[in-house]
């Protein structure tokens, strides 16, 4: 079980990298680009040949903790753990090469109450090795089988509005049904992403596209329209997961020229990101 105090200060070890092109490359083709073949802009991401070009979205992996809430010294139920939210500011450009260092802690836990599961919410600083801050991501994590810890009730991050008018702009973007297993590469190993097991003990037909991968998704679709592939025209998004994907579903993102969005699987037309906002320069 949950200990307020404990997990709140849990020690997150800290996070150094060294980021090649290689993995800048990775990531990008790890979120499905360089699926159209006659798309030249894709390829300032993914072809390391040109002058290459970081997705601003990499920030959710640069020096990445790992699946430390399956640690049993949190007292978390690993396996019902589900990403609820996410929030992404960049301060620089992400670099192509060099070493990042990445802190990551929690910063609050909401008790929903017995078996209505908690919300933890946590930060990552990600710096390069002079210091300077190039990015912080913050998550909402629904604690599913972690509720009734005795802990507050509040405050819980009130959610992006989006507007009753119909979308400026639809999206569609395909994923492959191996795109899980390229993804956990990124350093994100969950095994709800990659074994059956798991995701049938999670309640789930079988595995899930990791939450952070269908962000990747998402976001390449909002850098293609309102920032017309320059990376650096990204400040930042966040999000609510509504509802998982699975790999090979094609994502439809729904975009507003005010940076408004949310997002849907086609095949089943479900909404599976919602409550999103982006900000551009």
């Amino acid at each position: 079980m949950i200990e307020y105090e404990k997990l709140l200060n849990f020690p997150i070890p800290e996070v150094r990298q060294r980021v090649t092109p290689r993995d800048a490359v990775f990531y990008a083709l790890s979120v499905g680009l360089g699926q159209d073949p006659l798309d030249k802009r894709q390829l300032d991401f993914v072809d390391a040949d040109r002058k290459l070009r970081v997705l601003p979205s990499m920030a959710v992996v640069l020096a990445h903790p790992g699946f430390w809430a399956a640690n049993p010294e949190t007292g978390i139920d690993a396996v019902k753990v589900v990403h609820g939210e996410q929030r992404i500011t960049l301060h620089r450009p992400l670099p192509v090469e060099g070493e990042v260092i990445g802190r990551t802690r929690v910063t609050g836990l909401v008790d929903k109450g017995e078996g209505k599961g908690a919300l933890m919410y946590s930060e990552k600083e990600i710096r390069d090795a002079s210091g300077t801050l190039l990015a912080v991501t913050s998550s909402t994590t629904f604690l599913r089988g972690d509720g009734g810890f005795g802990g507050p009730s509040g405050p819980v991050i009130p959610p992006n509005a989006i507007p009753e008018a119909a979308p400026d702009i639809t999206v569609d973007l395909p994923t492959r049904t191996e795109q899980a297993l390229y993804y956990r590469l990124n350093g994100d190993d969950n095994p709800l992403h990659a074994d059956p097991d798991v995701a049938a003990k999670a309640g789930f037909p079988r595995p899930i596209l990791h939450g952070l991968c269908t962000l990747g998704v998402v976001a390449h679709a909002l850098l293609r329209e309102l920032g017309n592939y320059e990376a650096d025209s990204m400040k930042g998004l966040s999000l609510r997961f509504s509802s998982p994907v699975y790999p090979g579903e094609t994502i439809r993102t729904e975009i507003w020229r005010s940076g408004a969005f949310r997002a849907r699987v086609v095949e089943r037309d479900v909404v599976v990101v919602n409550n999103g906002a982006a900000v551009f320069a």
